[in-house]
């Protein structure tokens, strides 16, 4: 093992190697960044603990764990600061769950976490909603009295506001003996991601008349929660009042604009927002791409779609890993499946909204076993969550592989710990259906853990059709009329399973109740958009 020295100051060639690395992170020059390492392995500057804990960040910002690890492993586990480059790495980078894995091989070598590992626990914690976690950091944190830090105090406000904690943040917020900006915006923040956007800008007012000051983070957090609830009255008031107090709307703030008009569906809407941003002098950035994205694949507004494409290359941002995920859920949605794959396989890293996006793609298609075969590639990757299952369930439904669903939807329970969702069962269930599996699909539903919503049992009632099941399409007719009772879809459906049958008698009953009740289904309708 290296002897690894610690420098509280670097030479002056070190702290340009320093800024090189950084660079090389930034732009996620992974090729660029392994030359350099081999370098400074011969010069003999890889010893040093700062310049190692540098690469240990480049290597995990992109992408490359298993080199980041490797060099880890070579540093001794007495060392705090490869802990920290590694823990905080992890978490800014969105490995979660590996930041909470090393923090926990921390705990197990005896070394006692600090003010810098902390904070990036309690963000891994808050981002996988980890509340059990959570709350035993905060017992440590109470335990080593940290709690007076400013970012522990920050990091434990943001971490119970992702759980859904809002209102242990605020107690954390109001027991701050000096409350600073940083706990302001992650209380606030708190607040708008669980759609209190209006306590927010009562606390925002109330902190101001303390003589607190705020700055265009602030702001553009409330814009964000507004625009999240489809409050477009309050977000031009908090425009007008950003500008009074001394802010301008920057393209943070058109951003959180258009992303919450998409959020809300009102996608045409997105769309002028963003071409007022344009006419203000504001250039696009890849978050503000990378959301408006989804209203094109929405809309079937491909050819904006295509000029948001071009214009991330323009601007330099064609790169960037969420630009390329929504790229390929747009692609993919609006029927250009081989653009879509393009762009997947040219990605150097995937991550797991990618993956999700293509499977689906795949799927919805008609290319089953591509799909699958993508899965099986992941498997064991650490990308896999709740809706990657969806998504291959999916194509096992359409491709009638009645084995291999049930397989995975155990594999999903077993191997992965993910428990199944309305979606997962809808799923199970199509897929039953479509192989004349009837009576286990109603089994599966009959014991399921949570209460079935109208997609499992009109899979249901749509396999009974197929097959002419009179008796269980009554009992899926029933749960529907309970879950919907101004829904005609449903009740024409069972009208279709008697037609088949040549019972036009009750054909006829059911179209009386319809008119009865004045109950219609609403007329299909195509969008067509020109390329």
């Amino acid at each position: 093992m290296l002897q690894y020295q610690q420098a509280s100051m670097l030479p002056t060639e070190a702290n340009v190697y320093a800024q090189v690395i950084d660079i090389y992170a930034r732009d996620r020059a992974v090729r660029l960044g392994k030359k350099l390492h081999a370098h400074l392995i011969i010069n003999g500057f890889a010893r040093s603990t700062v310049i190692a804990s540098k690469l240990i960040a480049m290597y995990t910002e992109c992408g490359t764990l298993s080199l980041a690890r490797k060099l880890f492993e070579k540093i001794p586990a007495t060392n705090g600061r490869r802990w920290i480059a590694l823990i905080g790495t992890c978490a800014r980078c969105g490995f979660h769950k590996e930041a909470l894995s090393v923090f926990s091989e921390m705990q197990k070598e005896g070394l006692k976490p600090d003010v810098f590992v902390i904070p990036s626990v309690l963000k891994a914690c808050g981002h996988l909603c980890d509340l059990k976690t959570g709350n035993k950091m905060h017992g440590l944190i109470l335990k080593c009295s940290f709690e007076l830090d400013a970012f522990v105090s920050s990091a434990l406000i943001d971490m119970y506001s992702k759980c859904g904690r809002v209102e242990e943040a605020r107690k954390i917020f109001d027991g701050m003996l000096k409350k600073d900006l940083v706990a302001l915006n992650a209380i606030v923040s708190g607040y708008a991601q669980q759609g209190l956007a209006k306590d927010a800008l009562i606390l925002v007012e109330s902190m101001r008349m303390m003589n607190m000051k705020t700055n265009v983070i602030t702001w553009n957090t409330l814009i964000a929660g507004f625009s999240k609830e489809g409050d477009r009255a309050t977000v031009s008031e908090i425009f007008r009042m950003m500008t009074a107090y001394g802010f301008e709307p920057d393209v943070v703030s058109w951003t959180s604009l258009i992303s919450g008009f998409v959020q809300n569906f009102r996608h045409e809407e997105a769309i002028h927002t963003f071409k007022q941003m344009l006419n203000h002098g504001f250039c696009p950035t890849s978050v503000t791409i990378s959301s408006l994205l989804p209203a094109c694949a929405t809309a079937a507004r491909v050819r904006l779609g295509k000029e948001l494409h071009s214009c991330g290359l323009v601007i330099g941002v064609g790169e960037d890993i969420y630009v390329r995920s929504a790229l390929v859920d747009m692609y993919s949605k609006c029927g250009f499946i081989y653009e879509a794959e393009a762009i997947f396989y040219q990605m150097p890293v995937k991550n797991t909204v990618t993956l999700n996006s293509m499977i689906f793609g795949y799927a919805n298609h008609g290319y089953h076993d591509k799909a699958i075969e993508l899965f099986r590639e992941a498997d064991g990757t650490g990308k896999l969550d709740h809706l990657t299952f969806t998504a291959v369930l999916t194509a096992c439904c359409h491709a009638g592989d009645i084995e291999l669903g049930q397989s995975l939807f155990k594999i999903m329970k077993e191997k992965y710990k993910i428990d199944p969702r309305l979606e997962h069962y809808a799923c199970m269930v199509d897929l039953l259906g479509r192989a004349g599996e009837l009576d286990e699909a109603y089994a599966m539903i009959r014991t399921m853990p949570i209460e079935p919503d109208l997609f499992v049992w009109g899979a249901l009632l749509a396999a009974c059709r197929n097959h002419r099941h009179e008796n269980l399409a009554k009992v899926a007719v029933k749960h529907l009329r309970e879950l919907e009772p101004e829904g005609a879809g449903n009740r024409l459906l069972l009208s279709s399973l008697y037609a088949d049958a040549g019972e036009w008698g009750k054909v006829e009953r059911v179209k009386r109740m319809l008119k009865r009740r004045k109950l219609r289904k609403f007329t299909g309708c195509s969008w067509i958009n020109s390329v």
